[in-house]
């Protein structure tokens, strides 16, 4: 856990504030790569995951944007509430959304909040002189965080601005329909507009494991009415998970404490090995190809098709 103060805030958009945070200590933060984020320690007991945005060079300080989301859980309405001064804990940079080195062009999407990564990735990729473009998408030009910074930036002439009440609106079939060999693709955002870009690459046969993706939320799903039972492998014991009870929750009834973070199937922080059974996948975390695997599941959200799952812990 590093201590951090917050030293700046600033409106970017509407709805929409960027955060810079420094250590307390003053010494340099933890290094980190394009598509990192941080898990911040609000002072109501609530962990969420933030992007980090600016240039991965610069340790001196993170900056993170945050949604205030009418929707929230909690964690957009208390950052929303932070001011210059508040002190926070964080943990150190994870990064499960990495730019590809080998990539011979990227194409980098972001709907909304979901700049945020590819902000800093479109910093990376300039700073390396690798080839790439953004396509920057919201609903109109006053939702569109960090404009300025983008319209003023050396790889200005890369970016793409789309909105939703205009012409200019995306055309994911015209911008994806001929790839340039090696090309890779990014992107976050909105889960209907990740669906929308991811949908229509795959039916222009991009190659899977050229398509890059990073959820912010978990859609909302049907859960499955039927109880089952999880069996711990170290132990034998068996536990009973009730309708409307997470394996997280009923095993931490027992003090068995699994590590989570986003507690929606997006982060991975959780993700478990599964010895026996069939999990019934709901989580946003891994691909078609590993759920179609079985042998892992997200306990904080994934519930199982089987009778029982037994699991490696």
């Amino acid at each position: 856990m590093i201590d951090v103060c917050v030293v700046s805030r600033r409106s970017e958009a509407i709805d929409i504030d960027s955060f810079e945070l420094e250590r307390v200590d003053g010494a340099p933060l933890p290094p980190f790569t394009a598509g990192a984020h941080i898990d911040v320690h609000l002072r109501s007991g609530l962990t969420r995951q933030y992007s980090l945005c600016n240039a991965p060079h610069d340790t001196r300080r993170y900056r993170i944007g945050v949604l205030k989301d009418a929707a929230s859980r909690g964690g957009s309405q208390a950052m929303h509430g932070l001011q210059v001064g508040d002190m926070l804990s964080i943990s150190e940079p994870r990064n499960l959304f990495p730019l590809v080195a080998e990539a011979k062009y990227s194409m980098l999407f972001a709907g909304g909040i979901g700049i945020t990564p590819i902000l800093c990735m479109a910093r990376e990729l300039f700073n390396r002189g690798a080839p790439f473009e953004l396509h920057y998408c919201t609903r109109s030009v006053d939702r569109m965080a960090f404009l300025k910074e983008l319209r003023e930036a050396g790889f200005a002439h890369r970016v793409f601005f789309h909105f939703d009440d205009t012409p200019s609106k995306l055309d994911a079939a015209k911008v994806l329909e001929q790839p340039m060999i090696g090309s890779h693709l990014y992107v976050c955002g909105p889960n209907g507009f990740m669906n929308a870009v991811l949908g229509t690459a795959e039916q222009l046969n991009w190659p899977a494991d050229h398509l890059h993706r990073e959820y912010f939320a978990a859609p909302v799903v049907q859960r499955s009415a039927d109880s089952f039972d999880v069996v711990l492998n170290s132990t034998g014991q068996t536990y009973h998970i009730p309708e409307g009870k997470s394996v997280v929750e009923v095993l931490a009834e027992s003090g068995i404490e699994i590590p989570v973070s986003c507690e929606q199937g997006i982060c991975g922080t959780c993700l478990t090995k599964v010895l026996e059974g069939t999990p019934d996948h709901r989580d946003m975390f891994m691909t078609q190809e590993e759920h179609q695997r079985n042998n892992q599941f997200t306990p904080c959200c994934s519930r199982a098709s089987s009778a029982r799952l037994v699991l490696d812990l």
